[in-house]
Formats: structure tokens, C-alpha cells, sequence
């Protein structure tokens, strides 16, 4: 069976022009997406009900047939099967009745069994694959140890994480007993959705990028290295791609974690990006989420310079972030369909 585009290159080949997705792909800007979630109001409904999941995971496939396409969940979505509950309240985001705060909490958290605490996800990613049928990549997501740790220490989102950085400095052992308690649960979980079906994985450390680097490097790097490292010891021919929001200032670092490629927010310059990351290392992104709201011969410019900059080699087409509420659903289908319809031949390298 031949590879679809996507994962071609997220194993290195070189084709006529990048694949293309977009993060945050199904979602409130479609008008289909948001008829479902009147009938389907809990996120964790949506996102835990395979059959719900399965049809929100093919809304964008089925309206731009992108290169990839990603399962409708959520990153938070194995931590109940380790002893750590929360729920998704509209408009709030992630709750934690009990967040963790202490060494009694981490002491009770059990290995992930995902068979039996996640069985949906091999119904999705299966059906997925059965329902794509080799038309495009189907790619599985996880988050990272501190971000998870992020969420769960805090309670919920934050703007300064001050209680998980607070831990960080004052019970360094603590906090790294519980990042190793969730590196390996995502390791497992994410050899799981390999097993399922999943082709290419997605990394997402969100909140790293508030980290400095010397903190990177002692609460995220190790930690993002252990998953990589069991991932490939497993599935050594399935590529990775890391994302960290506000990475500007970790790029080497990211570079450092052993995954395949490095997805770029928009506020990197690509060209610089490449530059930094070197040679090995393949980039996915970068356009502004915003430049979705402007008009179509701007967003073609900008994806052109993009392609420019990033060169013909591993390059994944995205955005820097991912797709904003309110976006145009004709300016994503006209950014999908530029993308698709580029050729290296015609774009001047020099």
C-alpha cells in the first residue's frame, strides 16, 4: 500500500509539495461541529463517545479533505485511568475538584491500563482508518508530562502557573516522582494508539513554553525524552512531532527530545526556525491562526513565503497554533486547497 503524503514526509521523503492539517482541525468553527454540540453538550461526551468522536474527527476530512487527519479528543483524556479525575466545563475548560498537591495523592496513582480505562479509542482510530481509507494520515495526540502535571497541580488552566512552578522550586523531588508517574502512563498511552491505528503521533507540551530553559531542561526535557524514547523503542518507524506554544526560546532544546519533527508557532520566523533546528530535524507550521481572518490573496501570500522559507524537504503545512472560533470556514477551504494545489517547481527558492 502506498503512503499517503503526510506520512511520507514525516519519514522523510521528498514529494512535489508539503502535506498540510491544521491543529485544533474539527472544532467551533465549523457550523456542523457546533449543530452536534447542541445535541451533545459534554465535551467529554464528544470526545469519549466513539461513535460522536468518529464523525466529529471526519467533519473537516469530509468538507477539505486535508492530508491528516487527527481524532477529536482531548490530552487530559487518560487521567482518570491513573486515579486522577476531572471534567471539562464549557467556557471554563479543565476542572480538577482535587487537584494534586501532595505525596499521598502521587503515592496512590496506578499504572494506565488502556484496554480497560480508554477502550474508546480503539474503536476511533480504527473506525478512522476503515473511514479515511489510506486518503490521508490518521494521527493520534498526547500531552506531555508537565503539561498534564500543569493542569492537575493548578487545578485548571492557568495564566502564571505559579502553583505547579511553586512545587518545582520548593518539593523538586515530589514533582519529579509524579512527571515520571505521567511519562510513563503516556508512553503507554501513546503506543496504544499506534497499536489502534494511529500513523503518525503529535506531542503537545502547551504550557512548557512558560518554562525557562534552565527549567525546560530540568522539568520537561528528561521527561519528553523518556515518552520519545519508549515510543521508538516500540513503534521505531512511527514519526513524532513535538508542539510547544511559545517555543521561541526552546527550539535546540525541543530539538534535543528525539522526535521527528518540531512544530513551529507563528511567532519563529520558519527560515530562522530551520536555521536553529538543523538539518535532521523536520519543521511543521507555521502561519498565524489570525491570518485566517483576512483576505484570501493575503493568505496566499503568506503561505507561499512560508513554503519558501521552510524549503522542500520535511516540511508539514500548519498553522503556528490552532484554528480560531469564528474563523471563515471559506478562508480554511481556501487555505486547504492553496496548500494542496502548490508545487515546489513553481515557488523561487532563492
Amino acid at each position: 500500500m502506498i503512503e499517503h503524503k503526510l506520512l511520507q514526509v514525516a519519514r522523510g521523503q521528498e514529494l512535489d509539495r508539503p502535506p498540510v492539517w491544521m491543529m485544533r482541525q474539527a472544532g467551533r468553527y465549523m457550523k456542523v461541529y457546533r449543530d452536534l454540540r447542541q445535541k451533545h453538550p459534554s465535551f467529554r461526551e464528544r470526545s469519549e463517545n466513539a461513535e460522536i468522536a468518529v464523525e466529529i474527527s471526519l467533519q473537516p476530512f469530509h468538507a477539505f479533505k486535508p492530508d491528516g487527519v487527527i481524532m477529536f479528543s482531548d490530552i487530559l483524556t487518560p487521567l482518570p485511568g491513573i486515579g486522577i479525575p476531572f471534567d471539562i466545563v464549557e467556557s471554563k475548560g479543565p476542572v480538577f475538584e482535587v487537584p494534586i498537591r501532595t505525596q499521598e495523592q502521587i503515592d496512590a496513582l496506578t499504572p494506565l491500563e488502556p484496554e480497560v480505562s480508554l477502550p474508546f479509542i480503539r474503536q476511533i482510530l480504527t473506525t478512522l482508518r476503515k473511514e479515511v481509507d489510506n486518503q490521508a494520515t490518521v494521527l493520534g495526540f498526547v500531552g506531555a508530562p508537565w503539561t498534564l502535571a500543569a493542569y492537575a497541580i493548578e487545578g485548571k488552566s492557568s495564566k502564571d502557573y505559579a502553583i505547579i512552578k511553586k512545587m518545582a522550586y520548593y518539593q523538586p523531588a515530589m514533582l519529579h516522582q509524579f512527571l515520571g508517574k505521567l511519562a510513563s502512563a503516556i508512553a503507554t498511552y501513546a503506543c496504544y494508539q499506534i497499536d489502534c491505528g494511529a500513523q503518525v503521533l503529535q506531542l503537545f507540551d502547551s504550557w512548557a513554553g512558560q518554562l525557562s530553559p534552565e527549567d525546560f531542561k530540568k522539568f520537561a526535557l528528561p521527561y519528553i525524552q523518556q515518552v520519545v524514547k519508549h515510543i521508538k523503542k516500540i513503534h521505531p518507524s512511527t514519526p513524532i512531532i513535538l508542539y510547544i506554544k511559545n517555543s521561541g526560546g526552546l527550539l535546540e532544546l525541543m530539538g534535543q527530545s528525539g522526535v521527528d519533527i518540531v512544530s513551529v508557532d507563528w511567532t519563529v520566523d520558519m527560515a530562522v526556525a530551520r536555521q536553529r533546528l538543523g538539518a535532521n530535524i523536520g519543521v511543521q507550521g507555521n502561519i498565524d491562526p489570525c491570518i485566517l481572518f483576512g483576505p484570501q490573496d493575503l493568505i496566499r501570500e503568506r503561505i507561499i513565503d512560508t513554503v519558501r522559507k521552510a524549503g522542500k524537504n520535511r516540511h508539514i503545512f500548519n498553522l503556528g497554533h490552532g484554528v480560531l472560533q469564528n474563523t471563515p470556514e471559506e478562508n480554511v477551504g481556501f487555505f486547504f486547497e492553496t496548500v494542496k494545489g502548490l508545487n515546489y517547481s513553481s515557488i523561487d527558492f532563492n
